[in-house]
């Protein structure tokens, strides 16, 4: 088993990495296998959830401001046949940003479910102790001219869950990427800073990143984990979606004209040469009719047979679902989806 605990730096920067999710995969295969166990302590969950919606709000607006800037410099500056199609890339881009922006801040939700299955931690009387006692005697994580009580809170509950198991063959790690309080000042970032080295032996060791650490007590498996959980839901591009809409609206609509072309052929409908308003529903103008036959024609050219039905019941129900389905992702509300 290895019992790691990392503080709010690194799930903060996992939660904001787009390719964060292969590595929260892992650490929820890990700890189901039963070997890996999150030290959690409160403070970790309370700052993370504090700092959550200031982090979303920053990759929403990052983007979101940065697609806006080079779109108005493409549109300005663009020369040639290249400025149109660059144009159509953002488009498509800009269409997905709200899904890919979404996707990115589910992992937030994800880390905190992790943390919150975790092994929770609360500083005792002990560990308040000698926190203060750090702060006095300005080592560190106090050796800077900032509030670290929260830092050296980390440290202490580290400490003393590895003193109470000091018999074990179990493994312990500490994770970080606030290099500046908790590392080597002025040396190899990847060592504990001299104040804090106590705690750090064969058993108990010290990383700056979250996959080293994976990396370094799973060697034999990590890496094949990593790329089984290789894995990116990539929203469609609006270039994918309006064919393949503007190729169901043309099924459905052939289907239709099928259905009317039976109903002329059996007398349910006549063939007129001018509109009658009172009779719509029983009638077709001629010239209208004679449009309609070259556009299924086109439409048989265009498809084949085996794309224009016919269709029984549960297909035509497909056909329908999905039309609905894309008209929904592109805006349109649920009512009006099937509106042809």
């Amino acid at each position: 088993m290895l019992y790691l605990l990392a503080d709010t730096s690194v799930w903060l920067d996992l939660a904001k990495n787009v390719s964060g999710e292969q590595l929260i995969a892992a650490c929820r295969v890990l700890v189901h296998q039963g070997r890996l166990q999150l030290l959690v302590p409160k403070v970790v969950v309370d700052e993370f959830e504090r700092n959550r919606d200031r982090v979303e709000a920053d990759m929403t607006r990052s983007v979101t401001s940065t697609f806006r800037r080079v779109r108005a410099a493409v549109n300005e500056h663009g020369r040639g046949e290249g400025r149109e199609e660059t144009l159509k890339h953002l488009d498509d881009l800009t269409h997905r940003m709200p899904l890919l922006n979404q996707m990115a801040i589910r992992q937030f939700s994800e880390i905190l479910e992790l943390l919150r299955a975790g092994r929770s931690l609360e500083p005792t009387h002990e560990v308040h102790h000698r926190v203060i006692q750090r702060g006095l005697d300005k080592r560190g994580p106090f050796h800077r001219s900032k509030n670290s009580v929260a830092d050296a809170l980390l440290i202490e509950m580290y400490g003393e869950v590895l003193a109470a198991d000091a018999t074990s063959a179990d493994e312990y790690c500490f994770v970080t990427t606030n290099t500046k309080d908790f590392s080597l000042p002025d040396g190899d970032t990847r060592q504990p800073h001299a104040d804090i080295a106590e705690f750090f032996n064969p058993r108990s060791r010290y990383f700056t990143s979250l996959a080293t650490a994976l990396a370094a007590h799973f060697p034999d498996e990590t890496d094949d984990l990593l790329a089984e959980l290789d894995y990116h839901d990539e929203p469609r591009s609006l270039g994918e979606i309006t064919p393949l809409l503007d190729k169901l609206w043309d099924q459905i609509w052939y289907n239709r004209h099928k259905n009317m072309e039976y109903r002329i052929k059996v007398g349910e409908v006549e063939l007129v040469d001018e509109y009658r308003p009172e009779e719509h529903q029983r009638t077709v103008v001629r010239s209208i009719w004679k449009r309609a036959l070259g556009a299924a024609r086109a439409m048989e050219e265009r498809y084949g047979p085996d794309e224009l039905g016919p269709w029984d019941d549960f297909e035509w129900g497909m056909l329908s679902g999905k039309m609905s389905a894309l008209r929904w992702v592109l805006g349109e509300d649920w009512e009006s989806t099937l509106d042809t």
